[in-house]
């Protein structure tokens, strides 16, 4: 038996059990077990799947002993099903049959779907194993996963301190090696935020990359679920499988377009040395505080010295936080309209703001919004082209993470933050044009708590810009800018309370 399979990443557990090394069940429950041990530390994982799982991966090994290691069966077996026996942990936003799905919010909490969601069917449908549901904000708004029917997730280097949001369960559970693989979606940031403040790597593709058969307006860059590991590689391996457009029929999505999405399970070996990286530190003047410019800055030094070329790109997407937050309060009337009369007194803060602004916006303020965006996403692609650049690299958040009991950061550095979303205004322009863009671990700050930056393509290029990322990311192993990993002594001896009493007065 392999040691502490929970700790391995996916490719290699896959290995493993190619192998014959290891077994689906011994997998599985090593990874149940992480969960028994680590979660009650952190609050991440709000519903585990433990029977169930076990007796799927009991069911692969009896599969997978009539084919010896080895045969071609057995290949064929592991060639049809890339994520088979890998255990997944599905962001409690996506529908799992048979697993309950609360979307973050008591008016849910009895939830058991009939049906999976259409990225969760496609996990399924490749051999995954569905150990469970992670945490998220209300009906998954907001970048601090903090809801009232489960509490809060706390960072798993600080549980005192937010993990972002709103896949922030499923980022805790990557970091704390509860499972190899899990699911999250991004709207202003909600894969890249949390993957930066957990030290994971999380995966925003061009919009139609993944399809998103629940989509609820037929084009939009907002809205994109997406894969969430601890390695570019694993990224892409996941990546390849939720977006596959014909292992459970042809996807409702009309944003999905033609893809080989096999193509995108091995990557280029790119070199660092070989790429030219634009840089900014605020793309044009954007809310970062001191610290968070600071920690850039030595990421950038280091790179400078290594890459190509490391270039300051004459970047400014300031337009893009006023145009983020008219057009998503556009999106959130459609989205809510019908369900706003039965919200109660304590419903999602966050969600109500961006109805209510909806709702008092003339239609004139998202008509100018719309235009600004096209302006934008032309100026956007032009700058990078502009600076010839394969990729251009930016700070993950604009603050280093900050106590969960907040819902947001008020201030940043002495400057007032307007809402709810003025402080990650970093992730949400790239939202706002569209560019593919991955949250990669960029070591620890000052405070020893995770930073990552972001890595952002050129459109339609994905596979391109997974490939860069793995660059930077084996140049930085084995220096002070790799992936950390938590202290489980030290969390273990942490006395936290995350439940949903401590939450209460916060809404």
């Amino acid at each position: 038996m392999v040691s502490e399979p929970h700790s391995l990443t996916a490719r290699a557990a896959r290995a493993a059990v190619a192998g014959g090394e290891l077994s689906a069940e011994e997998l599985v429950t090593s990874c149940l077990d992480q969960v028994e041990r680590v979660d009650p530390k952190v609050n991440a994982m709000v519903t585990v799947a433990a029977e169930r799982a076990i007796k799927e991966a009991a069911d692969l090994d009896r599969e997978l002993r009539r084919h010896g290691p080895g045969s071609m069966r057995r290949a064929a077996a592991l060639a049809d099903r890339p994520l088979l026996a890998l255990p997944v942990a599905i962001k409690d936003l996506q529908a799992t049959a048979g697993i309950r799905t609360t979307l973050g919010s008591s008016q849910f909490a009895d939830n058991v779907p009939d049906a999976d969601a259409g990225i969760v069917a496609r996990i399924r449908a490749a051999g995954g194993v569905i150990i469970g549901k992670t945490n998220i904000p209300e009906l998954s708004i907001g970048a601090n996963t903090v809801n009232r029917l489960f509490g809060a997730t706390g960072n798993p280097f600080d549980p005192t301190m937010t993990c972002g949001g709103s896949s922030g369960g499923s980022a805790v559970a990557l970091a704390t090696e509860m499972a190899p693989l899990a699911t999250g979606s991004d709207h202003g940031g909600s894969l890249r935020i949390p993957a930066s403040y957990c030290g994971v790597v999380g995966f925003r593709a061009t919009p139609g990359v993944v399809p998103f058969d629940e989509r609820a307006i037929s084009q939009t860059f907002y809205s994109v679920q997406g894969p969430m590991a601890r390695t570019v590689d694993d990224i892409a391996l996941l990546l390849s499988v939720i977006a596959e457009r014909g292992t459970v029929g042809t996807p409702t999505d009309p944003m999905a377009f033609p893809l080989d999405a096999s193509a995108l399970a091995e990557l280029d070996d790119t070199d660092l040395g070989s790429l030219r990286i634009g840089v900014s530190a605020d793309l044009g003047g954007m809310l970062v505080s001191s610290d968070v410019r600071a920690e850039f800055a030595r990421r950038v030094d280091w790179l400078a010295d290594r890459a190509a070329a490391c270039i300051e790109v004459d970047l400014d997407l300031r337009d893009a936080a006023e145009v983020d937050w008219q057009l998503r309060a556009d999106i959130f009337a459609t989205y809510y309209r019908r369900e706003a009369e039965g919200w109660d007194e304590g419903f999602n803060p966050k969600i109500r703001a961006s109805y209510d602004t909806a709702m008092a916006a003339p239609e004139a303020d998202i008509a100018r919004a719309r235009v600004r965006q096209m302006e934008l996403i032309r100026a956007a692609e032009a700058a990078m082209t502009a600076a010839m650049v394969d990729v251009v690299v930016c700070p993950g958040v604009g603050v280093p993470p900050f106590p969960w009991r907040q819902l947001y950061p008020r201030e940043v550095d002495g400057n007032a933050v307007d809402n709810y979303m003025a402080w990650l205004t970093l992730t949400a322009a790239w939202t706002v044009v569209g560019q593919p863009v991955v949250a990669l671990p960029a070591g620890t700050d000052a405070g020893g708590l995770p930073f990552g930056i972001q890595v952002v393509g050129h459109r339609y290029r994905d596979r391109g810009l997974l490939s860069a990322a793995r660059a930077l990311e084996s140049a930085w192993d084995g220096t002070e800018f790799a992936r950390p990993r938590p202290d489980f002594e030290a969390l273990a001896a942490t006395d936290v309370d995350l439940g949903p009493d401590s939450t209460a007065a916060m809404f």
